[in-house]
């Protein structure tokens, strides 16, 4: 293997005008007298297997290159990271002018195509920096991290291998645990893309069950070195907010009042309630792309505290006619390239903490 960010939509707008809420963006003087916060997203993407064109990788690598049955080129690899780079560009609002601080993000080869997109034309201007981590996966897929170095400090990150005692050879993404300073605050963001759903659901679920326990154990072991720490949780998590693996093991709930002090909250529970997803599968929307987090951001703790939680849905991201009108507008359909975006639709959080 070669080793080498949403919008907010009118109701949010007219939600934080509502309740007297006043952001300011990076570099705006605090008008006296009221009380103004800063604002900062949180993004998650899964890029859908964006691979480089160089075949390191055996028999999986051999599709995403020139010889393999994808016939992926310079071409459709260039398009690609045009395509994220302009959806990234896209996840601004009138508070954070400049994106996401934080992107996690899947499906990635290797931190090279990371350092690709972030030199992309359309948000090259914003300096986004690269964590990345080779997991033993055998499709070849990662995680990794985009941050802005002007709203977070990057102060350590630690890998954690999913083990499977009954299954030895098992092999899946690492997750990654990313400690920082955001807006002075210090947050743990641990990125995820859990086991997949193939097999069938339920049989494949204590797979995902196992995943979710290693994201709780990981959560608590850094709650425990820093008290008082924000912690989110996401990723591709192939479940849903209601499965076991996220409401059960996880223990994120659907209602911020039944959250407790050691508990996590899960805000696209209600969103899928609401019919909003951010992945299709036979016609019927799922919420895998989840952000969750813990008691500490949702009651704001340290400073910062949690506002609110969006699916970025626009229109640019979706089929526009033919049978999946309306579904993500993916790079490959039906084994052809179509040269669209990702088979999965961004999710974002905005936290604010206010400015002294």
């Amino acid at each position: 293997m070669r080793r080498t960010t949403l919008l907010l939509l009118p109701a949010l707008v007219s939600l934080l005008a509502f309740v007297g809420f006043n952001a300011v963006h990076a570099g705006a003087a605090p008008e006296p007298g009221k009380k103004q916060y800063q604002m900062y997203g949180v993004a998650f993407y899964n890029l859908e297997n964006l691979f480089d064109t160089i075949n390191n990788n055996g028999k999986y690598d051999l599709e995403f290159s020139p010889q393999g049955s994808n016939n992926w080129n310079s071409h459709k690899y260039n398009t690609k990271l045009d395509k994220l780079g302009y959806a990234i560009s896209q996840m601004t609002t009138t508070a954070t002018p400049m994106g996401p601080a934080i992107i996690g993000c899947s499906e990635i080869e290797n931190e090279s195509v990371l350092q690709d997109l972030v030199r992309n034309k359309h948000i090259r201007k914003w300096h986004l920096q690269v964590v990345h981590h080779d997991s033993p996966d055998l499709r070849g897929v990662d995680v990794g991290l985009l941050y802005n170095p002007r709203f977070f400090r990057l102060e350590n990150v630690t890998n954690h291998t999913l083990r499977i005692p009954e299954l030895p050879n098992f092999k899946t993404r690492d997750q990654m645990c990313v400690v920082g300073e955001l807006g002075g605050s210090r947050v743990a963001v641990i990125v995820n893309h859990w086991p997949s759903r193939r097999g069938g659901a339920e049989q494949s679920s204590y797979l995902r069950e196992a995943a979710a326990a290693l994201s709780r154990s990981i959560a608590d072991s850094v709650t425990a070195l820093y008290p008082g720490i924000g912690v989110i949780i996401m990723g591709d998590l192939n479940d849903d907010p209601g499965n076991r693996s996220c409401s059960e093991v996880l223990g994120a709930v659907k209602n911020p009042k039944d959250c407790k002090p050691d508990g996590f909250y899960n805000p696209f529970w209600k969103k899928l309630d609401d019919g909003i997803g951010s992945y299709v599968y036979r016609g019927k929307w799922d919420l895998f792309d989840q952000i969750i987090i813990n008691y500490n951001l949702l009651t704001g703790a340290d400073g910062l505290k949690f506002k609110e939680a969006q699916v970025l849905n626009k229109e640019f991201l979706k089929q526009q006619e033919g049978k999946y009108k309306g579904y993500p507008f993916r790079t490959f359909s039906g084994g052809a390239w179509i040269g669209g975006y990702s088979d999965h639709l961004p999710t974002e959080i905005f936290l604010v903490k206010e400015v002294k």
